[in-house]
């Protein structure tokens, strides 16, 4: 645990400028969970503030109470350079390097507002004031639970804020399948159930509710795209750009496609690539003894957690898919 926070919920009530919140691009169920989940917490403490996101991100999180509240900054350039601008505190969330926030890294590093940084991520970088940080941790919307329990008053705790923490909790741990899953990140979850969260509910939400573009795209991935390498220790996949046209793919949905790879037998590690146009984007699943974050940083400017991290590649796909598969030779201790 990283911890030097040393404002109190008195500061940022007694505060004069705005309080922004926000987290990394394209950003998932942790990342909008935590930051909704914040939002919700100051507000019920009548505090305000605002979340801006640097991209948009996927359907299936829209139902999260007062996402009609948030600005994308992609969208809204000048309107959220503003509020920046006019920012006495920058709450930074699930990730630890500007880079992760695309453009709006250079307003926020210019900005004068004190940078808190809460996050699970290894490596952090130096850009903030104050941090609460626990490397490894199943998910940022558990640190934030953690952060309110410590440092403010949980008192203010509603079921608003408990819905919005319970989607981090689950997106982030597999529903509570990933080794990062501890006593307390159950223990937490009963203390949400016991604000009003209905855990059927939230599931309904996320993983219940896909167009039937994404299930036939993902009905096509399962039988044609993923192929076992390096002894069936491997499985690769990538879906082509003409192929997520032909499925009128959206943001958010090929989230979790890297994960089938992980049930087939003998897997160790899975890879997923994907030919975006302007980059090609790799996500990489393992179980616990191969190092995912280690061999995305070493060969695909990448980075995140042991057995969950991603890449980007800007040699093309087959280039990409040919490094890839000369790469992971050099992995084959990790591979049993």
């Amino acid at each position: 645990m990283q911890d030097t926070i040393i404002h109190s919920l008195q500061d940022l009530k007694r505060q004069s400028g705005k309080i922004i919140i926000t987290t990394h691009y394209k950003p998932d169920g942790d990342a909008m969970g935590s930051s909704l989940g914040l939002y919700h917490y100051l507000k019920a403490a009548g505090i305000e503030s605002q979340v801006i996101t640097p991209t948009d991100y996927a359907d299936f999180l829209h139902w999260l109470p007062a996402n009609d509240n948030v600005l994308i900054y992609q969208e809204q350039k000048e309107l959220c350079q503003e509020y920046i601008k006019e920012a006495a505190y920058i709450f930074c969330l699930d990730f630890n390097a500007l880079g992760r926030i695309n453009e709006m890294g250079e307003n926020v590093a210019a900005s004068s507002a004190k940078k808190v940084m809460i996050d699970h991520h290894q490596d952090p970088q130096d850009f903030d004031d104050e941090r609460y940080i626990e490397i490894g941790a199943s998910s940022t919307c558990e640190l934030i639970i953690n952060y309110v329990k410590k440092h403010l008053d949980i008192s203010f705790m509603t079921k608003e804020m408990g819905e919005c923490i319970y989607t981090g909790l689950i997106t982030d741990t597999g529903s509570f399948r990933y080794g990062s899953t501890t006593s307390n990140t159950i223990r937490t979850a009963a203390d949400l159930m016991d604000l009003g969260v209905v855990p059927a509910k939230i599931y309904n939400n996320l993983f219940d509710q896909n167009r039937l573009d994404r299930l036939q795209l993902l009905g096509y991935f399962l039988a044609n795209k993923i192929e076992l390498i390096e002894d069936g220790t491997v499985a690769l996949a990538h879906l082509t750009e003409d192929e997520l046209a032909q499925y009128n793919v959206v943001t958010g949905d090929t989230e979790g496609f890297v994960n089938y790879g992980l049930g087939i037998k003998g897997v160790q590690l899975s890879a997923l690539i994907i030919d975006r146009g302007y980059l090609v984007k790799m996500s990489f699943r393992s179980t616990d003894v191969f190092p995912c974050n280690e061999f995305s940083a070493k060969y695909f400017n990448g980075g995140g957690h042991k057995n969950a991290a991603g890449g980007a590649s800007e040699e093309g796909l087959k280039k990409t898919i040919e490094k890839f598969k000369e790469s992971i030779k050099n992995y084959r201790q990790h591979l049993g």
